[in-house]
């Protein structure tokens, strides 16, 4: 489908699902996006749904400005995959074994490192800049400085909610490795410092909403969030880096025999902040669960732990500020999947798949997601797929 546009009070939001299905909750927070004075485009992706901030879906484009909550606490958080020599032929009847050595290898939950892992020693891993990075940590906000050998030992770890790690066919036959993560606790707490901060500033006194709280262009403070925002994304990717050369070494070690080789990594950002250009014009574009598809991009678009997930190639569409879906899209809350679903439900509809079935993951039920298969639909001016894949492991925190 193409975008429907609905009127709102700065710019019209174009949304790429039936405005109908989208909960009274989220539209009120799209119409309060639109209202802010610095905002030159909204647009919104088929698996909208209400969240903490802003709602989850949106791409908010705005001209010397940003918002801090918009972002999230989950600054960064992204996906990776990658196609390998392997076959449906190569794996064993039981994948317990293999799931069992994925987490052993990556923290998961709350987890972390004992040690801070070495890129040095993981095959392959680009350690170019990678001293850079960590020296720019004394330049983050002094409020999370005491953080630092925590955000060192969590590099490289899995964290929770919908966060994943799997292991997937896609329709040929052949084996994807893919997983889902972000900035862990060291982004969490650089994001809540400056949602804080903004919250304070005299301009966002009388915003509709304060959790649309911003910080503008040419002022300490924008620096300040910028500096760290954008440390915090890298963090984000390089520890998706890390996990996934962690995932590798394991397939490796797993299938020996099979002298398993890599394609090169697919990884996107789908909650974060992009300087881009539109209409002659230098804006700020928050992805708030959307990842950039730019012409020829390549995107990773999950559903959940029991259904199919999409690689897909971006298609450029400057009306969605070059945007696609992050993923399905919950169509219910986790609390309310806790309260209309059980573990056996949750077995049914992980059937086939060796992952956790008990009551800790009933939130991630495939039954609390949007039907992925009508969501890539919705989008077809956005993406094009260039692969369709189903896990037969899933790795979750």
């Amino acid at each position: 489908m193409s975008y429907v546009e609905v009127p709102g009070a700065k710019v019209p939001i174009r949304m790429w699902t039936d405005p109908s299905t989208v909960e009274d909750g989220a539209m009120r927070q799209l119409q309060n996006v639109a209202t802010l004075p610095w905002i030159k485009g909204l647009a919104v992706m088929p698996d909208v749904h209400y969240g903490k901030g802003a709602t989850v879906g949106s791409v908010i484009a705005m001209h010397g400005a940003v918002c801090p909550a918009a972002v999230g606490v989950d600054i960064g958080c992204g996906m990776s995959a990658v196609k390998t020599s392997l076959t449906a032929n190569d794996l064993p009847g039981d994948l317990s074994r293999l799931r069992s050595k994925i987490e052993q290898a990556i923290p998961v939950g709350r987890g972390m490192h004992d040690t801070m892992v070495d890129p040095g020693r993981l095959h392959g891993f680009p350690t170019a800049g990678w001293d850079d990075f960590w020296s720019r940590f004394d330049g983050v906000a002094d409020a999370v400085r005491f953080r630092r050998d925590r955000a060192a030992k969590q590099m490289g770890s899995l964290g929770s909610g919908n966060h994943f790690i799997e292991f997937c066919l896609d329709e040929t036959g052949a084996v994807w490795l893919m997983l889902h993560s972000g900035s862990r606790n060291i982004g969490k707490e650089l994001a809540e410092y400056h949602i804080g901060e903004a919250q304070k500033l005299p301009h966002n006194q009388g915003l509709v909403d304060r959790d649309l709280a911003v910080f503008v262009a040419d002022t300490p403070q924008m620096a300040a969030y910028r500096n760290d925002l954008f440390w915090a994304q890298e963090y984000a990717k390089y520890n998706r880096a890390i996990m996934m050369a962690l995932f590798q070494d394991v397939v490796r070690k797993e299938f020996k025999k099979a002298r398993v080789t890599f394609d090169q990594v697919i990884s996107c950002h789908h909650n974060y902040v992009a300087e881009e250009r539109y209409d002659g014009m230098d804006l700020l574009v928050t992805r708030k669960g959307a990842i950039r598809a730019g012409s020829g991009d390549f995107g990773i678009i999950p559903g959940s732990m029991g259904t199919g997930s999409y690689i897909v190639k971006g298609l450029g569409n400057d009306a969605s500020f070059n945007s696609a879906s992050h993923g399905a899209g919950r169509k219910m809350s986790r609390s309310a999947a806790k309260r209309r679903f059980t573990t056996r439900d949750l077995e049914d509809q992980t059937r086939g798949v060796e992952c956790r079935k008990d009551s800790g993951v009933v939130d991630e039920i495939p039954g609390a997601y949007k039907p992925i298969e009508k969501v890539i639909d919705q989008q077809r001016d956005l993406v094009q797929v260039v692969a369709k894949l189903k896990q037969v492991v899933c790795v979750k925190g």
